[in-house]
């Protein structure tokens, strides 16, 4: 979709004619200029002074210009001022990320320093010599550019005739005042959605009106929208979309003439089936493979969803916005509406649905030999769940009779055949390199009437392995058939690890007694063997926690750099386009090319490049947002049991204590230095521990420790553990290693034992 010129500018600058005299006339005058000089210098008429001043301003607006006191203009760049937004400290400083400066340092803004800036605002900084001896850039804010902060999420506090909003978000260093007319029936201690509706320089709080009265803090599904405000997740579809939405059928209605005229397959007789968790609630993919004679034919069946969403449409429009889907423990912010993600586009049983079918063959060796794409109409034979999937495959590989099972012999045999296909496609994978990082994940316990249940390491089985090995099959197969035809596509790149990373693994690996292999250059195949060698070993958490952290962030753009951690010279997203835009793109680029003998370009370059950075970032934006969740969640199951004793594993180490994953609940809180009173404790971070100076003792990542519950701050969503002593401790595991004097020497740790 190529962008709109702008007749009134200049295509290439984004600037008016004018706009564009103004900034030459700056740089040639190479001083700052009074509104009068501009317009001499620049040899325009005098009775354009007033559409000089208004074009400055907006100059001054964008941040090219600045308005210095006496009425002059200056050019930002030639002042050492620097135009960015601010991002403030609970304790009361703050820094600037520049704007269009890619990879420059953020400035850091001391607390007397602001000129009334608050978090978020887009400021103009002057950057200063630093007044302390650190390297840092230091600035103060010169002029205000825009306010940003429009709503508040907070705690309603309640007076005679002013009340207050105390911010949730402690980066907001102030309280909302509100007045009693606009106060609604908003109780003391309830969470209110604030807007405000005065916040100039000159006042020492803003005054607003509340809007919105979410409920009791306690309640998870208000701190879910918390979250969501807190991020700026979208709360509600837009009318359009709505309007929309109400113009979709219920049910989806194919006659054997929309078959024909879409072009559709029909493979409704082929018992595809999906595997999901016990509480999914939209499928978007169905599989399906059998045994032939020359190795295995595998279907991946994904919604149709480009069918319903049209490039440019109101619903296609939210989605892009949104980016993804963001999950909660108890609730969704859905990319797309209900009628579509849970109804038209979810693989249901028993029902006709439309979707995209990539269907691949592997030889007996589990190496693709082919693959064609094809739209479908397709019908979910049964809605399987991963641990339904997992007790029939231990069935089929102990090759015990299966007895009564829930599945018929329909499904036995193409399950069997799935099987032996997913394993063999796991080893051609890791033997080309791909990284497995095994590291457990969270799992929620939410009840019945929604309360918080237990926090537990998420379960996985051989029925996980086996759906994703199928969906970085067909992604793999997609991405391959892009590049094969010179397709221009939305690929999913992770790039090769910053050398200095490794070098720092692989110091740090000798330093805990596992010898790694040398080698030239950067090798996803190396990381696979580093991780493999640290299996069952005291360290293997260590290891694989280590070297993740070594690695980029996987992102989205054009310009195909491959996938690192996957070893895969090409590979996309499209087996998820109800909760993934990269997805809908892709499937939108296929279908307008799976019947084509010469290349479509279904977007332009500069189009998906745009597309690629706002899907990244939403992506991110989604993981901060229900890590914080998570964090909350985490923060009120824990409020409850201060005091109680645990066992756990040190998970990360930093410069004021080390951070401990319990054993049975899966939290994480921290052990800081100021409570261990037995020693005073030097930090290494390049061998991830902390060792007393003078009993030699040592904390190290992966290590086993018992802590006990010291406090739990819920608004930060802290937890506080502290060391149980060995008179106390249930297991020897407890007691933290005490360095020898080879350790001195050499720099490493005898092994624990494995947690």
């Amino acid at each position: 979709m190529p962008s709109r010129k702008n007749k009134k500018t200049d295509p290439i600058t984004k600037h008016s004619p004018l706009a564009r005299i103004l900034l030459d006339t700056m740089k040639q005058a190479g001083r700052p200029l009074f509104l009068h000089e501009m317009v001499k210098l620049a040899a325009l008429d005098s009775k354009a002074r007033k559409k000089v001043m208004e074009e400055a301003l907006k100059l001054c607006q964008s941040g090219e210009f600045v308005e210095l006191k006496g009425g002059r203009f200056g050019l930002t760049e030639m002042m050492h001022l620097i135009k960015g937004r601010l991002s403030m400290h609970r304790d009361g400083y703050g820094f600037v990320t520049p704007e269009g400066q890619q990879g420059a340092e953020d400035i850091f803004i001391a607390r007397n320093n602001l000129k009334g800036a608050v978090h978020g605002d887009i400021v103009m900084v002057r950057v200063e010599p630093s007044k302390t001896r650190t390297r840092r850039i230091e600035g103060s804010v010169l002029r205000l550019i825009e306010r940003s902060l429009k709503k508040v999420i907070g705690t309603f506090h309640k007076g005679k005739s002013v009340s207050v909003v105390k911010p949730e978000d402690e980066r907001l260093l102030f309280e909302i005042i509100i007045p009693k007319k606009n106060a609604i029936k908003a109780q003391t201690g309830q969470i209110v959605l604030a807007e405000i509706t005065d916040f100039d320089l000159s006042s020492s709080a803003p005054e607003g009106r509340i809007i919105e009265i979410l409920g009791d803090e306690n309640d998870l599904s208000v701190q879910a929208r918390i979250v969501a405000y807190r991020h700026e997740l979208p709360q509600q579809f837009s009318d359009a979309t709505l309007k929309e939405t109400e113009l979709l059928p219920d049910e989806v209605i194919i006659s054997e003439k929309d078959i024909s005229e879409q072009g559709r397959k029909d493979l409704r007789d082929v018992p595809l089936i999906t595997i999901d968790g016990e509480t999914a609630k939209d499928f978007d993919d169905a599989v399906w493979a059998k045994k032939t004679r020359t190795g295995y034919e595998l279907l991946v069946a994904i919604a149709d969803v480009s069918h319903y969403v049209q490039i440019d449409s109101p619903i296609d429009k939210d989605a892009m916005d949104r980016g993804t889907s963001v999950y909660f423990s108890n609730s969704v912010v859905p990319m797309l509406p209900e009628a579509l993600s849970n109804n038209l586009c979810s693989l249901v049983p028993d029902k006709d649905r439309l979707a995209v079918v990539a269907e691949i063959h592997f030889d007996r060796q589990g190496h693709r030999k082919k693959a064609k794409f094809y739209p479908a109409v397709i019908k979910n034979h049964r809605r399987c769940t991963y641990s339904e999937i997992a007790k029939l495959i231990e069935q089929l590989k102990s090759k015990a009779k299966t007895g009564h099972t829930s599945l018929s012999q329909t499904f036995l045999k193409p399950l069997n055949d799935m099987t032996e296909l997913a394993m063999l496609l796991t080893q051609v994978r890791q033997e080309r390199g791909s990284i497995d990082f095994d590291l457990p994940e969270p799992f929620v316990v939410i009840g019945i009437t929604g309360e918080l249940e237990d926090i537990v390491k998420r379960q996985r089985n051989f029925a996980h392995q086996l759906i994703e090995e199928f969906m970085l099959a067909a992604n793999e197969a997609v991405a391959d058939f892009f590049v094969s035809r010179s397709i221009p596509a939305l690929f999913r790149i992770h790039e090769q690890p910053d050398p200095q990373k490794l070098d720092d693994f692989r110091e740090f690996a000798e330093s805990i007694g596992l010898h790694l292999e040398k080698t030239d250059g950067i090798d996803p195949a190396w990381c696979q063997k580093a991780i493999k060698k640290a299996a069952n070993e005291p360290f293997e958490y260590l290891v694989n926690t280590v070297l993740l952290r070594s690695m980029r962030q996987a992102v989205y753009t054009p310009d195909n750099k491959g996938h690192f951690g996957l070893a895969s010279q090409n590979y996309l997203h499209f087996t998820s386009p109800i909760r993934r835009y990269p997805d809908l793109v892709t499937h939108r680029i296929l279908k307008a090319n799976m019947k084509k003998r010469k290349a479509v370009e279904a977007y332009p370059y500069e189009t998906l490049a745009r597309l690629g950075t706002d899907c990244s970032r939403r992506e991110r934006v989604a993981i901060e947002a229900e890590r914080e969740m998570l964090e909350r969640l985490k923060a009120r199951f824990m409020a409850e049991k201060v005091g109680e004793i645990f066992d756990g594993i040190i998970s990360g180490v930093a410069s004021f204590g080390f951070f401990v994953e319990l054993k049975d609940i899966f939290v994480e809180g921290a052990v800081r230095m100021v409570d261990l009173a037995d020693d005073y404790y030097e930090c290494d971070l390049q061998r991830h521990r902390l060792i007393g100076q003078r009993t030699r003792k040592i904390y190290q990542l992966g290590m086993p420790v018992t802590v006990r519950l010291k406090s739990v701050n819920i608004t930060r969503r802290h937890l506080n553990f502290e060391i149980v002593e060995k008179s106390t401790a249930s297991s020897d595991d407890a007691i933290p290693h005490k360095e020898t004097a080879h350790e001195k020497r050499t720099g490493t740790v005898h092994k624990t034992k494995k947690h």
